[in-house]
């Protein structure tokens, strides 16, 4: 489908302002009461100022209009925080008052925006999503019981780098953590393994998950505009139908054979997964759960985990390999408190602070998601300024994260800053947000924050690693790529040799 042309998208923007005006539609707000901000354009606002990323263009023009500062996009008026003791007040002092999140024309296909725990307004249908999760996926005693099993996944990562060590062969860092992820979220769901690493058998499932998040982070006019919901004169929501159908049929497939078998096999054999505790409460009618959402839920869930724990991983070997004294910090600290023991476990974690100030340290640099949006029910008042109801607010987590009167050295990465530091990652500390805070809080946070540690640490023990052939540190590219969440835009790949302990 060919891509319409700038002008034809200025001619429809140019329209759909005039027709607004004239059924006193227009989206505007009194400017003496709005924060301060850049001069609005007519029609297009400040559109135009905010090429390239998205989060680093914002933080520019925080620096010369403030932490707390408005702008336009066509039709819509936007609030934005750049500062934790901005974001504090908001988020901690109004939170009665958040309703939900900005929800994206391309989230309404196949009706996903009904059904996702990321999607949906604070209601009961949302609740009842988030307690499921809690309690089936994310609570202490589930993660507790299921060590097990994230334990053999990471051990065939690990078995995987080695026949990589003995091939001298390159391995793609966020490739073979998104199988790993892959395999500890099927097995965990489904008890099966989708992904391999000597095979692609997973590359169609990340390209889906990738092709959802690509056509999310889309400028799409149907967003300011819902009259153009209709004629999705883009594409983008067609675009989104496309891949989150291929996933959707394949959870419809798997859910359709365990159905079968359920019903029809004497001598049936329970699995220990997420499916089974779906398919009981649904078969004995005790929730609103239902197969649809279900289906949905398995779609956030295999989101989040590529989002978060992929990405996070590599940006985290990305910049131990740029600063290799680092990395011999984070080898020593493990190697005694593990020793000769190859395997590590949840409870090692806690006695890693090192490894754990590498991780926030990786976290306030690249939080998988660069803001987080609001909408509030009422006007909110903050330093004499007006956020007025219903107008999308942005916290940019990436800017505060390299807030200079917050850190020093913001743009570098120093681990020991966090380790005679009480800060950590959990939503109650706001210089550091990357899972965001309250009500809206990751579910999956107790997940991934297991995750990143065992992994990083399974990687930096058992592994000593290189680069390839001419490169040197200062060589890894660390630009990011254009989209919804904090992606490399060039995979990192290196050289695993066997760790002599």
């Amino acid at each position: 489908m060919e891509k319409p042309s700038l002008s034809l998208l200025l001619q429809v923007v140019l329209l759909l302002f005039i027709l607004y005006r004239i059924f006193g539609r227009y989206c505007g707000h009194k400017s003496s009461k709005l924060p301060p901000g850049p001069y609005q354009y007519p029609i297009v606002g400040n559109m135009f100022q905010l090429s390239g990323i998205m989060h680093s263009t914002l933080a520019k023009l925080s620096k010369t209009y403030g932490p707390l500062m408005s702008i336009k996009v066509l039709n819509r008026t936007m609030i934005i925080v750049s500062s934790p003791k901005v974001a504090k007040e908001l988020l901690q002092k109004y939170d009665h008052l958040y309703t939900s999140r900005l929800v994206l024309d391309s989230a309404r296909a196949f009706d996903h925006h009904k059904f996702s725990v990321v999607w949906l307004p604070i209601n009961s249908k949302w609740r009842n999503h988030r307690k499921l999760c809690k309690e089936q996926l994310f609570s202490s005693e589930r993660l507790n019981a299921s060590q097990g099993l994230r334990q053999e996944k990471v051990q065939q990562l690990c078995n995987y780098v080695h026949g990589c060590c003995i091939n001298g062969e390159v391995v793609d860092i966020g490739e073979a953590t998104f199988t790993t992820m892959v395999n500890i979220v099927s097995s965990t769901f489904f008890s099966v393994d989708f992904g391999c690493y000597e095979s692609n058998s997973s590359q169609e499932l990340k390209e889906n998950i990738l092709g959802v998040l690509d056509t999310l982070a889309k400028l799409n006019l149907s967003d300011f505009f819902p009259v153009l919901r209709a004629i999705d004169p883009q594409g983008i929501r067609r675009q989104t139908k496309f891949y989150f159908g291929k996933l959707l049929q394949m959870f419809d497939e798997i859910i359709r054979q365990r159905l079968q078998e359920r019903e029809k096999s004497l001598a049936y054999c329970r699995r220990n997964d997420l499916l089974e505790v779906l398919l009981d409460l649904i078969q004995q009618h005790k929730t609103e759960w239902s197969i649809k959402d279900a289906k949905h839920l398995f779609l956030d869930l295999f989101q989040a985990a590529f989002d978060t724990i992929s990405s996070t991983m590599e940006w985290a070997m990305a910049e131990l390999l740029r600063n290799p004294d680092k990395m011999e910090k984070a080898k020593t600290e493990i190697r005694e408190i593990i020793g000769h023991r190859k395997l590590i476990q949840d409870s090692d974690i806690s006695a890693l602070p090192y490894l754990r100030a590498i991780v926030k340290e990786a976290l306030r640099l690249y939080p998988p998601a660069s803001t987080m949006s609001r909408y509030y029910e009422a006007d909110v008042e903050i330093d004499q300024y007006i956020v007025p109801k219903n107008t999308l607010v942005l916290v940019n987590l990436w800017a505060i994260g390299r807030d200079s009167s917050v850190w020093s050295n913001p743009d570098s990465f120093v681990p020991e800053r966090f380790l005679d530091s009480e800060i950590d990652v959990k939503g109650h500390h706001f210089e550091l947000l990357p899972f965001s805070t309250g009500r809206r809080i990751c579910v999956g946070m107790p997940l991934a924050e297991r995750m990143i540690h065992l992994i990083l640490a399974s990687l930096i023990h058992n592994f000593d690693w290189k680069l390839e052939e001419g490169m040197k540190p200062e060589d890894i590219g660390m630009r990011e790529k254009l989209g919804i969440t904090m992606q490399k835009a060039a995979p990192l790949k290196a050289i695993p040799i066997r760790a002599t302990m």
